[in-house]
């Protein structure tokens, strides 16, 4: 199985410039869906928007927001005034790296660029923000990396305060070659970072100065050889992580000790119903708001799967339904918990689901907007 950024490896960091193709301020009972993407090919110019309209749940294309070479992970502020971005790229001003930039939103709606740092790594592709909204975290996939990066007080980013490079390798001799980080965030304390790395099949946890920024090694919670962990989240309580796993087609619950910083596994399910032979790789990972359902995508059978969280925590699979197109990225779900979105990044498509709250059923929307090469899907806060 080929690599996600088998295409990138040759991308550069091109493109600084903002353009504006139409305002993107949500009128009333309307909320902003920020997309990003993929440029490499061309077709895409950057960082999309998209209304939806919140009775509805209906997306209309709002236009391009800002012009950005690959950028592929998302991360708004809480109150929408700046959105954070990793430019997915392997070379950087000459340098091996990618890059992370800070963009201030106007009262149109468009982003203008405040600042941009090298990632320190190649293919960055994650970035999340600390609970104080002081720093940015980071994980550099080809390089195998994770960086923290301070936000100042008008938004902007400066250089790394932590940088840390993982070492080792797993078995899966294409894919596991060194390591490579995926996921990178904070635990809802704000006392711990946790990193997964696809490469060495560990969560790296790290005990996190919030006042510094400085990351200290605390310990890991060790996947199965070759499962590959790429995203994960924390449950409401904080009392479980939930690890997606790429190569392996897996999902795995781990308990999480919030004193002590540290996993213990508890459960691993598939993905994938017995029926399937083919290729997959699994993709993102969400809660339902209600923390009833737990919903994940796989490329390659092209679904999301849902599944019921029982009081302990532990999973009952629910659902496979078609994402609708080829290739599902990252989704998301509007948080009154009513509709699911999908990035299908082969098909260039945004597919639309309805959530039935009492079952944690999908059923398509009939909502599908074309936008070229969608990988992201994050919405602005409601006052944007």
């Amino acid at each position: 199985m080929k690599s996600r950024r088998e295409f990138l490896v040759l991308s550069t960091l091109g493109v600084a410039a903002c353009t504006v193709r139409r305002g993107t301020r949500a009128p009333g009972g309307s909320r902003v869906l920020h997309v990003g993407t993929y440029t490499n090919d061309g077709r895409s110019e950057g960082i999309y928007d998209v209304r939806m309209d919140e009775p509805t749940g209906t997306l209309t294309l709002a236009g391009v927001t800002a012009q950005a070479a690959n950028p592929s992970f998302l991360a708004p502020s809480r109150d929408g005034r700046f959105v954070y971005v990793v430019n997915e790229t392997t070379e950087y001003e000459g340098r091996q790296s990618g890059a992370v930039s800070a963009f201030r939103r106007l009262d149109g709606g468009q982003l203008t660029l405040l600042a941009r740092q090298a990632s320190r790594g190649g293919a960055p592709c994650y970035i999340s923000l600390d609970g104080n909204e002081r720093f940015a975290l980071v994980a550099n996939y080809v390089g195998g990396s994770v960086a923290v990066f301070p936000i100042g007080g008008n938004g902007s980013i400066g250089t790394p305060t932590a940088f840390v490079q993982h070492v080792g390798r797993g078995p899966n001799a294409q894919r596991q070659e060194g390591p490579h980080a995926h996921c990178i965030m904070t635990d809802p304390s704000n006392r711990f970072v946790l990193a997964a790395d696809l490469g060495i099949d560990r969560i790296v946890v790290y005990r996190f100065d919030p006042e510094i920024g400085a990351l200290a090694r605390a310990g890991e919670g060790v996947l199965a050889p070759g499962a590959g962990p790429r995203h994960f989240v924390f449950d409401r309580d904080a009392r479980n992580v939930y690890v997606v796993n790429e190569l392996s087609s897996t999902l795995t619950v781990f308990a999480w000790n919030a004193d002590s910083g540290t996993l213990a596994e508890r459960q691993t399910v598939t993905t994938l119903p017995e029926s399937f032979s083919g290729e997959n790789s699994p993709a993102d990972i969400h809660f339902h708001p209600s923390g009833a359902f737990l919903y994940m995508s796989n490329r390659g059978q092209n679904s999301i799967v849902a599944y019921a969280v029982a009081s302990d925590g532990l999973l009952t699979p629910l659902q496979t339904i078609s994402s609708g197109g080829n290739w599902p990225r990252n989704f998301v779900i509007d948080p009154g918990g009513r509709f699911l979105y999908v990035a299908n990044q082969r098909s260039d498509s945004i597919v639309g689901f309805s959530i039935d709250a009492r079952t944690g059923r999908l059923t398509p929307a009939g909502q599908q907007l074309s936008v070229p090469m969608p990988v992201c899907l994050r919405f602005a806060p409601s006052n944007t």
